[in-house]
């Protein structure tokens, strides 16, 4: 797998990117010293995405085509949400099959190529995440060509969310594409950011993204992932969060569908009264693999983090869940909060969860837990004895326990869609 890597690598660096020069080389340099993760590395411990490319991919970037179209898309958008639609292909922004209604003085929405100039480009650009942080960030540094810039400007409140459609048209021979977002938050701004990811036809594909989120002082993000993929899908995306004083971010991850599927979500609370909420929620079956890794360092004193992951697993699904919370020296005052509970419906399904509290300060309140267990058979008894069928009862338990993470989601439109398909999933 190195000399394959090695190889692209030098292909790589004879191609054209926009992203800075200097952190290109730098991913290219780590990843020829150390490569992609082997199946003893503590970070990937369950989740072997190097066999997985090894075997099935050939780690050469896809170069978007005109294959898709909007007759193509029609039904996997969000049509009935007013919104801001981003539709990217293959990690190429294609603003010929987008909607977007901004106003310039709000919101600027471009390609990575039509940013160059622009000061926030030049200060955030592959500024926070760091390629030695993580091999896979590492490959999206070196491979990725192009992005998608947005910038929210000093004190506007975007009213309509802004979403971005990550279209995989899977048009070359198993390629591995790599989408690159840096999404900056002025002063005083406020947006809702959603990644949709979709996957045209049944082939396999690997995506690796990487989105960079910058939240200035004062700013209010909600922000949610999206993972509806085929069964085929193979997917390894990072989050890179930063936020300043007083800034509110909230991350939503709900993973549906996917073969496998890792998401990275770090936040750095770089500033007092910081505050940072992450729910997730992973709905699996079949043999659905989700691995989900989430950071948070806490830097600075009086902020607060809030964290609570739910999943429900049937069939041969697997789950992986790794929250590390940080609390500096610094960073007294600080209240940390984590949670994550599962529920397994079958004898096959596993779930492999990992809590971890570091501490260096002495006046906080921090907390974490974890939970694994089965259906309560005294509430499925007590909702049968009041006439309900079995699969009913079992439905409506199971859409509580979901619920709380759900409700989290504020745009209407998006979360009617999700309330629908969880339903229907926990009916069968």
């Amino acid at each position: 797998m190195q000399e394959v890597l090695n190889q692209r690598i030098e292909t790589a660096k004879a191609s054209a990117s926009y992203l800075p020069s200097e952190e290109r080389t730098k991913a290219m340099t780590w990843l020829q010293a150390n490569g992609l993760p082997h199946a003893k590395a503590e970070e990937y411990k369950y989740t072997h995405l190097t066999k997985v490319l090894e075997k099935e991919f050939s780690l050469q970037a896809g170069v978007a085509k005109s294959v898709v179209t909007k007759e193509q898309l029609s039904g996997l958008l969000f049509e009935s949400v007013e919104a801001h639609h981003v539709v990217l292909v293959d990690g190429v922004f294609a603003p010929e099959l987008s909607r977007i209604a901004a106003d310039s003085k709000q919101l600027e929405i471009s390609a990575f190529h039509e940013a160059q100039q622009k000061p926030a480009y030049l200060q955030y650009a592959a500024k926070e995440a760091h390629a030695e942080a993580d091999p896979f960030i590492a490959l999206n540094t070196a491979f990725a060509s192009n992005g998608l810039f947005i910038e929210v400007k000093r004190g506007a409140a975007v009213e309509l969310p802004v979403i971005l459609y990550h279209i995989s048209s899977a048009s070359d021979a198993k390629p591995v594409i790599y989408p690159r977002n840096l999404i900056v938050v002025g002063e005083n701004a406020q947006v809702k950011l959603v990644e949709h990811y979709i996957t045209l036809g049944e082939a396999a594909t690997f995506t690796n993204s990487v989105t960079e989120i910058v939240c200035q002082q004062d700013a209010l993000v909600d922000y949610y992932k999206l993972q509806f993929n085929n069964p085929s899908a193979h997917q390894v995306g990072t989050t890179q969060v930063l936020q300043v004083k007083k800034s509110v971010f909230t991350a939503t991850t709900v993973s549906l569908d996917g073969k496998m599927l890792r998401n990275n979500l770090n936040i750095v609370m770089d500033d007092e009264h910081c505050e940072s909420n992450m729910w997730g929620l992973y709905l699996l079956n079949g043999k659905s693999h989700v691995d989900n890794h989430t950071m948070v360092d806490h830097r600075k004193p009086n902020a607060l983090s809030n964290e609570n992951y739910k999943g429900i697993m049937d069939g041969n699904s697997t789950a992986v869940f790794n929250g590390k919370i940080f609390v500096r020296q610094d960073a007294q005052k600080t209240n940390a909060f984590q949670s994550n509970r599962n529920i397994l419906l079958s004898n096959d399904a596993s779930v492999n969860t990992k809590p971890q509290l570091e501490i260096w300060a002495d006046d906080v309140k921090c907390s974490h837990g974890c939970t694994i267990g089965q259906m309560d058979e005294e509430q499925l008894f007590y909702l049968r004895a009041r006439g309900l069928s079995y699969e009913s009862a079992r439905a409506m338990l199971l859409h509580a326990f979901a619920a709380d993470v759900i409700q989290n989601i504020k745009i209407e439109g998006i979360r009617t869609l999700l309330e629908e398909l969880i339903i229907e999933r926990l009916s069968k």
